[in-house]
């Protein structure tokens, strides 16, 4: 596939101006402050982001002429847990495998005190900021940060990769006219066991761009990742996610049993030949969509030459979402209440037989 690797955004106008953009952090609890220096390497220059898994800082590497990058410190609280620490190996043995220009880069350390994950500093704002700032993208853009997508997909699924979280948090749009994919902590490679659980979830994966097969439990491969990036595509083009709802039980129901509405209702100035890959690649059936990463970008790069086979005009609409007992919000606080106040009136009885029973 050929590719531009110094500037492949450079005729994307809507990232022509990106400017490094980082929502504003609380540094007080951080593990490291500004002017630590971590295993006598990495020097600490700012905290970027702090979540409940983790903090991210920037730093210095004084091995390399001090060059920037990011460290990824989880919490204390979650080092001593076995199957975070497995995955947050997992996350760093992925990135350390791939090596392409579209996907971040992980940065090698031997001797570590503690667990943490280095990579390359991007300097820029991620997709998810872009969208804030502009929505719908002109139709040119979108499908050319979808190409570009799909080419960094395409690199991970052959090396038995898949993402299974994409989504626009995770795609950085950096100053220099580049792109990265991000965030591999729910990836999943050869190596790994069959199915990695969140909580008390089969389900990997952000709901708003989920897969039907990562909703329902069952085994992600290349085909879930294209489904996200469709979920993606589709938020660019029309400016909002394919199945809103503010019930995120009834959008997770939509997605497994119906279709989303045609793009091009939401945005009429769409082409159809770019519908025609969104709805192809948002396929229910994984069988239904298109076969790989390279495949879909072939077709987004020569989107003039789509064949239209009319999907928009067979779009399903899905079951409406009832709620089983547990989710219906009554039931669900009388079945948690329930044993309490079980035990109240057992104890009101217990103490009452005892006083009636006094001399």
């Amino acid at each position: 596939m050929k590719r531009d690797d110094t500037c492949p955004l450079e005729q994307v106008t809507c990232c022509q101006e990106v400017v490094e953009h980082h929502d504003p952090v609380d540094a007080s609890a951080a593990p490291f402050q500004e002017g630590q220096v971590l295993d006598g390497r990495f020097v600490i220059t700012e905290v970027l982001s702090r979540s409940g898994m983790g903090t991210v800082f920037k730093a210095e590497d004084k091995q390399y002429g001090n060059q920037l990058v990011a460290v990824k410190v989880p919490h204390l609280e979650y080092e001593s847990d076995p199957n975070f620490f497995s995955r947050f190996q997992r996350e760093e043995r992925i990135g350390l495998e791939l090596n392409h220009p579209f996907i971040l880069k992980f940065i090698p350390v031997d001797d570590k005190s503690r667990p943490y994950i280095v990579t390359e500093y991007l300097k820029g704002c991620t997709l998810e900021h872009l969208l804030k700032a502009m929505r719908p993208l002109p139709e040119k853009d979108a499908l050319k940060i979808a190409s570009l997508i799909c080419e960094a997909l395409q690199h991970m699924h052959d090396h038995g990769v898949v993402h299974r979280d994409l989504k626009p948090q995770n795609v950085m749009i950096c100053c220099d006219g580049t792109i990265r994919i991000m965030d591999f902590g729910i990836a999943r490679d050869s190596a790994s066991r069959r199915i990695t659980r969140v909580g008390n979830s089969n389900s990997m994966g952000t709901p708003d761009y989920m897969a039907p097969e990562q909703v329902t439990g069952k085994r992600a491969d290349q085909r879930t990742d294209l489904y996200n990036l469709g979920g993606l595509m589709y938020e660019m083009l029309t400016g909002v996610i394919p199945f809103q709802n503010d019930n995120p039980w009834a959008a997770l129901n939509a997605r497994v049993t119906g279709d989303p509405v045609a793009p091009r209702k939401l945005n009429p100035e769409l082409s159809a030949q770019a519908e025609e890959i969104v709805l192809r690649v948002l396929q229910r059936e994984p069988a239904d969509r298109y076969e790989s990463a390279a495949a879909m970008k072939a077709e987004i790069d020569t989107v003039d030459h789509v064949r239209v086979t009319g999907l928009a005009d067979r779009l399903q609409e899905p079951t409406p979402w009832t709620p089983s007992l547990l989710q219906r919000p009554l039931v669900l606080a009388a079945a948690l209440l329930a044993p309490l106040l079980i035990g109240i009136l057992v104890l009101s009885f217990l103490l009452l037989r005892r006083h009636v029973g006094a001399p």
